[in-house]
């Protein structure tokens, strides 16, 4: 049976698992899942149409599923879905979508730290860490193993691609490459993220072909869709380099990943 403090409000239309453990001064709304192995902290906060999963951890604070900060929003029925593993700390806000039937979706293994806002419709790949007050705009799509530092925030239907460094304080206006380390308000890449990829296991090959990649693309001052091409004559096409090729051409055929499927 779940471990549920007196002082907690729980709808009894709310499917909780049978381990579920909840602290004081919880509110949980109707429509609601929390699965096996999940922890609420003291003040936490999960309105209808949230889903989460397994062995998640939210602490005190923290507001999940709120309606969108949307002006559109009309009160549609939409969706929050929250995967498995997950670390979510102090006054995080993640919310709903806008739009009937659509969700925001967060997935495995995340570590939110405290203060960060998820906007609607955002989507979150896996294993990705966001720093203290970091904040998604929304229809914001973050890639896999991406990290990125306190108080950054990112615009509306910005793209992190996989395995993407953002430095704190950055001003994220455009898709983010992926493999890169970024930084500042003026958005500059900056080089390869060279310990997040030998973190994932990338060759030293693969890493210096990326690093080549990365110079003529964004440190040479040539065209991107010139630089593309020589990227394409000239470095090894791994398969990291072949994905950072595709997202850039995304980017250069004026989609900026508007409106692609996470």
């Amino acid at each position: 049976m779940a471990r549920i403090h007196p002082t907690s409000v729980i709808d009894p239309q709310a499917q909780i698992a049978e381990d579920v453990e909840i602290g004081p001064y919880c509110v949980v709304h109707a429509n609601v899942k929390i699965g096996a192995g999940s922890k609420l902290a003291s003040n936490v906060t999960v309105i209808g149409g949230t889903t989460i999963g397994e062995r998640n951890v939210i602490e005190q604070g923290a507001v999940l599923g709120g309606d969108p900060q949307d002006r559109k929003y009309a009160g549609e029925p939409t969706y929050l879905v929250i995967g498995d593993d997950n670390v979510i700390r102090e006054y995080v806000t993640i919310h709903r979508a806008t739009g009937e039937g659509n969700t925001t979706t967060i997935g495995d293994r995340n570590y939110l730290m405290a203060f960060v806002h998820v906007g609607h419709n955002s989507t979150l790949h896996n294993d990705i860490t966001l720093a203290n007050s970091v904040g998604c705009s929304g229809h914001v799509t973050i890639e896999n193993n991406v990290t990125v530092g306190g108080l950054t925030g990112l615009h509306q239907w910005v793209r992190v691609g996989r395995a993407a460094m953002v430095g704190g304080m950055s001003r994220i206006v455009r898709d983010v490459p992926p493999f890169m380390i970024t930084e500042g308000i003026d958005q500059k890449v900056r080089d390869i993220n060279a310990v997040g990829l030998r973190r994932l296991g990338i060759t030293q090959e693969g890493r210096l072909a990326l690093h080549k990649a990365a110079k003529l693309l964004f440190r040479s001052q040539i065209p991107l869709s010139e630089a593309l091409e020589i990227v394409q004559r000239e470095v090894k096409i791994t398969p990291e380099v072949q994905e950072l090729i595709t997202f850039l051409e995304r980017l250069y055929k004026g989609k900026m990943g508007r409106g692609d499927q996470p």
